[in-house]
């Protein structure tokens, strides 16, 4: 089986939910799936459903908030975390087991510099051949567009955020 690659960008809701179905779908089918999570450390509904799923997650315990609000000393300690991330992903899929890789919001850490784009262009590259990528985020580097083969656009028209409403337990979060 070849691995392709796929991209859930944009700004609108959905973009992790996608990568989630996705995950079911394979898991449904014996297949062994890694979920990793870049920039998110708040435990989600969706996490507990993998875990029981049998799918293995990759994931941050550092509660740094949004790098926008980050200062100096904080973005290291984030940057590092987020290397940490990737070097896990790399152990694992170094004993050749895995499926399916989702890598959510890692296009956010990207772009927010929190992950250096020529050591994630070298993973991308040379990645197992028959590994099945998944990023999520927003503002995709224009060679990820051009390297993939599914490239979804994720636009928000309307959200309850806009309005005040936060997360909300079981829908959002």
């Amino acid at each position: 089986m070849n691995g392709l690659l796929h991209i859930y960008a944009g700004s609108g809701k959905g973009k992790t939910t996608a990568s989630i179905g996705l995950c079911v779908r394979a898991a449904g089918r014996n297949k062994h799936v890694i979920f990793a999570q870049f920039l998110k450390s708040e435990t989600t509904g969706e996490l507990v459903s993998l875990k029981k799923l049998g799918i293995e997650i990759i994931r941050s315990t550092l509660r740094l908030g949004f790098t926008s609000k980050m200062d100096e000393e904080a973005k290291v300690r984030c940057r590092k975390e987020q290397e940490g991330i990737m070097e896990k992903i790399r152990e694992r899929l170094s004993g050749g087991t895995a499926d399916v890789l989702v890598l959510d919001e890692v296009l956010d850490a990207l772009h927010t510099g929190m992950l250096d784009d020529g050591y994630f262009r070298s993973f991308i590259d040379n990645k197992p051949a028959g590994l099945e990528v998944i990023l999520t985020g927003r503002n995709p580097a224009p060679w990820l567009i051009e390297k993939a083969d599914y490239f979804s656009d994720i636009q928000k028209i309307k959200h309850p955020y806009d309005r005040g409403i936060k997360a909300r337990t079981g829908i959002e979060r």
